[in-house]
């Protein structure tokens, strides 16, 4: 393994609840001492779908079956269609742990991972991962995310798991896409990052070192090679779970998910939320992460391009108060649904109580020079952001979510109407400038019309 893990150790040492992490080749092997030493006189059950079960589950069911574990049969989910991250399906999982008294392992990636997760806590368990593609954050991070019964996504309160597995061969030879997924979920993190700093400067959300420095001191080591990750190199592929694991560490340390999810993932949470598809299949997590990632960094360029002037002009003119009518006819307008309606009221709601504008539009002015400075060493550039998804094959271009141009220009505004976060695009619909920003990068010579 590379230096690029040191920090993967450093965050577990500081860790509340995972206590033990296998990242190299063979992982697998060292399962059995683990879950003796997590769980000692435990009773377990790998919970896999069809797939994972082929690639690690039934090699580590044949392991801890030869090494003594107590096991039940393992849970097998379908494969296909693909799973979908439900609570319905959580409190399935955690009737049968429940009703039988076992401890769960998680073999697979980014749902699995969440359904047991949310299921363990139901029931009042530990669990263990054994990962299985370098595909997403979550696995030690704190909190679920999950779709309640009104299919909006939320983030549920959950403990991370006592211990992750991860093997570097079962990595490597995880399929392209979800390696790609991966690398759009942690570049994702450049955003957050960003947002965050926003966020803090502004008086809205104070930044926490420790969270944010696991993430972003390391970052751009473990994005530096997406030519190496696209031709499974096995040292690249684990500095990219490295940065995976560290970021839900982060999230572990912090109590919620600021340091590694800010305006990027609204956007995925959005069109998760209403169910996007590609190729009658759900978009996955860290594709439309991707993308968002990418459509932020153009609109992060757009912000940083403003004379200074504007600034100072916009907090000569600032006004406090929200027009709260207004607010409520587009959130009317954005969404179908009266519960997701419901959801986006209560959000910006909570959003709104955070403070006044007219105070950040002043702070804003007052220390823009050097936030200006802060973002543009933080932020990487979207075209570059692009080019670095298509070497992996990831999706890189709302196209390849299937998304038009005028949706993605519609969700610029609907993205932060689902998370009470404070974000880059809040930022602009204080200032008064996010409609020109999203005209802006549509039209002619913009970063989306080419």
């Amino acid at each position: 393994m590379s230096e690029q893990t040191s920090p993967l150790r450093a965050a577990l040492r500081d860790a509340a609840v995972t206590k033990e992490v296998v990242l190299e080749r063979a992982a697998v092997r060292a399962m059995p001492d683990v879950l003796r030493r997590v769980a000692p006189g435990a009773r377990w059950m790998l919970v896999t779908d069809e797939t994972t079960w082929d690639v690690a589950g039934e090699a580590a069911q044949a392991l801890l079956e030869a090494g003594g574990i107590a096991l039940a049969p393992p849970l097998l989910l379908p494969a296909r269609p693909r799973l979908k991250p439900r609570v319905s399906a959580s409190a399935t999982i955690a009737r049968k742990l429940a009703a039988h008294d076992l401890t769960p392992v998680a073999v697979g990636s980014g749902v699995i991972n969440d359904l047991v997760k949310h299921a363990a806590s139901i029931a009042g368990k530990p669990y263990v991962c054994l990962a299985t593609a370098a595909s997403m954050d979550g696995y030690a991070a704190s909190g679920a995310a999950l779709l309640d019964e009104d299919g909006f996504k939320r983030t549920l309160a959950c403990p991370p798991p006592v211990a992750v597995l991860a093997d570097l061969g079962v990595l490597g030879a995880a399929p392209a896409r979800m390696t790609a997924w991966g690398y759009g979920d942690l570049a994702g993190k450049t955003v957050a990052g960003a947002d965050w700093l926003l966020a803090d400067a502004l008086g809205v959300e104070a930044l926490s070192r420790r969270p944010y420095d696991m993430v972003q001191a390391h970052l751009r080591d473990w994005l530096g090679a997406p030519g190496r990750i696209a031709a499974r190199d096995p040292e690249a592929t684990g500095d990219l779970m490295a940065g995976l694991l560290v970021s839900g560490f982060a999230m572990q340390a912090h109590g919620n998910s600021r340091p590694a999810s800010g305006s990027d993932h609204q956007f995925s949470h959005l069109w998760e939320m209403e169910n996007l598809q590609i190729g009658g299949e759900p978009a996955a997590h860290g594709a439309c992460v991707g993308v968002g990632c990418v459509a932020m960094l153009a609109m992060y360029e757009w912000l940083l391009a403003r004379p200074d002037a504007a600034f100072a002009s916009a907090a000569t003119h600032a006004q406090d108060g929200f027009d709260d009518v207004a607010l409520l006819r587009e959130i009317d307008a954005a969404f179908d649904r009266d519960e997701f309606r419901t959801a986006a009221r209560e959000e910006m709601h909570a959003k709104r109580a955070t403070g006044g504008r007219r105070a950040r539009i002043e702070n804003l002015a007052a220390l823009w020079p050097d936030l200006r400075a802060r973002l543009s060493h933080q932020l990487i550039g979207a075209s570059d952001m692009q080019q670095r998804l298509r070497t992996l094959g990831g999706a890189a271009h709302p196209d390849d979510l299937g998304i038009a141009a005028a949706r993605l220009a519609a969700d610029y505004r609907r993205a932060r109407l689902i998370r009470r976060r404070y974000t880059v695009l809040d930022l602009l619909d204080d200032l008064g400038w996010l409609d020109a920003a999203i005209t802006d990068l549509f039209s002619p010579g913009g970063f989306w019309s080419a």
